[in-house]
């Protein structure tokens, strides 16, 4: 199960391509991802002075929850989810394990949706280096 902040929900809402938004309201509905506020606190306070509300969120969130590992892509927000003591992915990450675990047959495509229908972007020389390092 995959928790998710109020302010990632909204973003997912706003996906334009409709096919990924129904894959996404479909995967809410069988509650494999499910929406929880984080509780107001101080380390919320902190984060969302410095960071999208989304990823603010994300961080509190894991931290209440005591989360295995928290799924952030913005570099600023992956270092602040570090030295607050979590483990850190990114969606390239999961692609990774995904096809390591044999769920998805190939990376690429994967990363061509993400830019096509959720305005991924994705660095040219990090796109090599994943990609060469799952042999694609």
């Amino acid at each position: 199960m995959l928790w998710i902040p109020g302010a990632v929900a909204e973003e997912l809402d706003s996906l334009p391509d409709p096919v990924a938004l129904a894959a996404i309201q479909t995967a809410i509905c069988d509650q494999w991802i499910k929406t929880m506020a984080p509780h107001e606190s101080n380390l919320l306070s902190v984060l969302l002075s410095t960071l999208h509300k989304g990823e603010a969120e994300a961080i509190a969130l894991a931290t209440q929850l005591s989360a295995d590992i928290v799924i952030i892509d913005e570099q600023e927000a992956r270092q602040t989810a570090t030295q607050a003591g979590l483990s850190v992915t990114g969606v390239l990450g999961v692609l990774i394990r995904a096809k390591l675990a044999g769920h998805i047959a190939a990376i690429k495509p994967e990363i061509g949706a993400l830019r096509d229908k959720a305005r991924f972007f994705i660095a040219p020389s990090l796109e090599a280096k994943v990609l060469s390092s799952v042999g694609e």
